[in-house]
């Protein structure tokens, strides 16, 4: 107990010198006294990373005052999240000590503390949850995030089944709602600590990589910057100068996207201008500093981001240009004044701190938009996931109304999604629209700084088709909203419809006779029958043909054909030898994932199906952040044994290279000498240039990696990697 006594002290002066910029000295015993309160609730209480709770809340508390520079009534509340519930003092006590605000802000908490993706059967609608939260204090939602960063920084202590499903939660939900409300820094750290545990494999190479290449990288940024500094200084900047290596998760990504290796990516890291500049010069400033840059350096015109004139709704301001810097390497330059840098850096906090200067309406109007998409949003997980992810997550383009009024709208928005995010009527009855004076049709995607105009007609009603091309919420939202409606007013006619025909044909109407049409056309609802009927879609003498079949015929529809037929599929029956599954369930079959062929060695999980019992996936699979993210209840850890027992495994490789008499044979004898099998070997070839997928039999990931590392070693080999069926 000393020991902890002398962690939780320590955590407490940590605190207090995080916390010395945003509270004055004497509100440190308002400090002490939520510790004393939170030490007594929380006593011995472990949480899921096998930390003791108060120094948990010691450490969301301390973040909560350094990294994000919020003040006295965020720290108490941070001190006693987790222990609301237990307190000894009634609401009415804490807010006499604490203030009113401070009792809002946990009872808000208290309300989203069921989200826990280990326990949750409906992550989606507990992350509506947590976001209709946004509405009442913005700060529940902080201290939430802070909660999860500080999850995330301990999660090797966690146990090993809940990694996976917390890292992918992080990386879909928790890091896009960091990076819409302008915590940049803690939006990158959630992604690298998440693809740690996800893609284990490609983080510890580009880790290495980036160690390895940190002295030539800093000799860079020396030689980048002091011509640089020579320049500003001679024009009288008063300035500072930052570099930042780009994340991990960002250069992995780079490599995925441009199909590209580590040694390509090339604009490894950033330089950071931020200018000591007033209120008012600050604009005109930056572009001067912007003018030195492009002086010394040449620029990449297509690079060129201004969120100075039009700052991005999250409030971030800043000018982006990318350099060809020394020995011809690309390098992005960032310049912004202190002001911007401090919103850059502290998001939310920092808005709050300077509302009232240019630029604060665009985070307010989100965060109200936000609340009306909940509200109005379908609970259909999969769906409202994607929607509201894709709010979250997205850069915008500007464009003008015909009375000249600015509209900020995602990347990728259309004209009727302009014409909806105008007014809900404007976007039913729009036709077409008008982009800088051209007649342009309802698909057009728009661009930075269009002027748009949109075209009506009252003969038009929104149709489904419109669902596959609008991109913004409330657009598509507002047309699911109609067309349900339409879909609803056909049904009922489809019912009646049915019913009479039903009497005409001397049966009488009945729940069990609707549910025989439902299985029969493989449908969810009634609704849906009574819609296609309207829609003459479904014949009504077939309906007729259906319900007249003799009971002994329906009782023998063979319901369980497919399971039966599933079962038959050969089972990897040496699985239980090599392979661990924890909370192992009774009578399920284990195989490994055809999507992903993990091999022997690769960090792997297992996922629960509904009619294929447990499929064994790598975690780097194209489809386990989707399935963790979507049913964390359904992913089971899973590891290799040291069986003696040598089982084969089949991996796929990607092979692209020149075109050469020989290849062939010289491919095939690094896999003899590797004692591996070939089971196939596909490969086309184009313009003097040869692509194949060779699918080999190997008995762990380390001989797949060494014949992945022999073959590209082959002269005229451009590139070997491992593929996935999914890719």
């Amino acid at each position: 107990m000393n020991a902890d006594k002398q962690k939780i002290n320590s955590g407490y002066r940590a605190l207090l010198l995080a916390s010395k910029n945003t509270v004055p000295a004497e509100d440190n015993p308002v400090i002490r006294r939520a510790l004393d309160l939170a030490i007594q609730a929380c006593g011995d209480k472990i949480i899921l990373t096998g930390e003791p709770e108060i120094l948990h809340a010691l450490s969301v508390a301390r973040i909560i005052a350094g990294e994000m520079g919020l003040g006295l009534t965020s720290i108490i509340t941070a001190l006693l999240h987790d222990s609301y519930n237990n307190l000894s003092l009634t609401p009415k006590e804490l807010e006499k000590e604490f203030g009113k605000k401070v009792v809002e802000i946990l009872n808000g908490f208290a309300r989203i503390t069921s989200i826990d993706s280990m326990q949750s059967s409906y992550q989606a609608e507990n992350f509506r949850k947590l976001l209709l939260s946004l509405a009442d204090d913005v700060r529940v939602i902080l201290i939430k995030l802070i909660e999860r960063l500080e999850y995330m920084r301990n999660l090797d202590n966690a146990p090993e089944k809940d990694r996976i499903p917390l890292a992918s939660e992080t990386y879909f939900l928790y890091a896009p709602l960091a990076h819409r409300l302008g915590f940049y820094n803690i939006k990158s750290e959630m992604e690298d600590l998440a693809v740690k545990y996800l893609e284990p494999e490609q983080y510890t190479y580009v880790d290495c990589r980036l160690k390895q290449t940190t002295a030539s990288r800093n000799k860079l940024i020396r030689d980048f910057s002091a011509p640089l500094k020579e320049k500003l200084e001679k024009q009288g900047f008063r300035f500072t100068i930052k570099s930042r290596t780009k994340s991990i998760h960002s250069i992995m990504l780079k490599m995925k996207k441009q199909g590209v290796e580590f040694e390509e990516v090339y604009d490894l890291f950033a330089v950071r201008i931020i200018i000591d500049s007033p209120g008012e010069n600050e604009k005109s400033d930056c572009w001067r500093a912007y003018s030195v840059v492009t002086d010394l350096y040449q620029p990449n015109p297509s690079r060129l981001r201004d969120w100075i004139s039009i700052p991005k709704s999250n409030g971030y301001e800043s000018l982006h240009t990318t350099v060809v810097g020394p020995r011809g390497k690309w390098v992005e330059v960032q310049i912004r004044s202190e002001r911007m840098d401090e919103i850059a850096e502290k998001g939310l906090a920092a808005h709050f701190k300077y509302k009232g200067i240019k630029g604060e309406g665009g985070l307010d109007s989100w965060l109200s938009k936000m609340r009306e998409i909940l509200e109005s949003s379908e609970k259909e997980d999969n769906a409202f996931l994607d929607q509201v992810r894709s709010g979250l997550y997205t850069d915008e383009v500007f464009v003008f109304t015909p009375k000249g009024d600015l509209r900020q709208l995602p990347v990728g928005a259309t004209v009727l999604d302009f014409a909806f995010d105008i007014h809900t009527d404007v976007g039913s009855s729009c036709v077409g629209g008008k982009v800088n004076g051209k007649n342009v049709t309802i698909r057009y995607v728009l661009q930075n700084g269009d002027h748009v105009s949109v075209l009506r007609s009252k003969n038009q009603k929104p149709k489904q088709d419109w669902l596959s091309f609008v991109v913004t919420t409330k657009a598509k939202t507002k047309i699911k909203l109609v067309l349900n409606e339409e879909k609803t007013k056909a049904a009922a006619e489809g019912k009646e419809i049915l019913m009479r025909r039903m009497k005409n044909w001397k049966i009488v109407y009945g729940d069990t006779l609707i549910q025989k049409l439902l299985n029969s056309y493989s449908l969810k609802t009634a609704q849906d029958l009574y819609y296609l009927i309207a829609t003459e879609k479904i014949e009504l003498l077939q309906i007729k043909e259906v319900l007249l079949k003799e009971e002994s015929i329906e009782e023998n529809i063979p319901v369980a054909m497919l399971p039966e037929k599933e079962q038959k599929e050969p089972v990897d029956s040496q699985i239980s030898d090599y392979l661990i599954i924890e909370d192992r369930v009774e009578g399920l079959d284990y195989k490994l994932s055809k999507c992903c062929n993990p091999v022997f060695g690769d960090s792997v999980f297992g996922f629960v199906t509904i009619s294929e019992g447990i499929k064994i996936h790598r975690t780097s699979c194209p489809n386990a952040h989707n399935m963790m993210a979507r049913y964390p209840y359904r992913v089971i850890a899973a590891r290799w044994s040291m069986s003696k027992s040598s089982p084969s495994f089949v991996a796929a490789v990607k092979i692209t290279g020149i075109e050469d008499i020989g290849m062939v044979n010289k491919i095939a004898d690094v896999i003899a000498d590797h004692k591996a099998v070939v089971r196939s070997f596909n490969y086309n070839m184009t313009d003097g240039l040869f692509e194949g997928i060779l699918n080999i039999m190997v008995p762990n990931s380390d001989v797949l990696h060494g014949i992945i590392r022999k073959i590209q070693g082959i002269k005229g080999i451009l590139k070997t990697t491992r593929h996935d069926s999914g890719q």
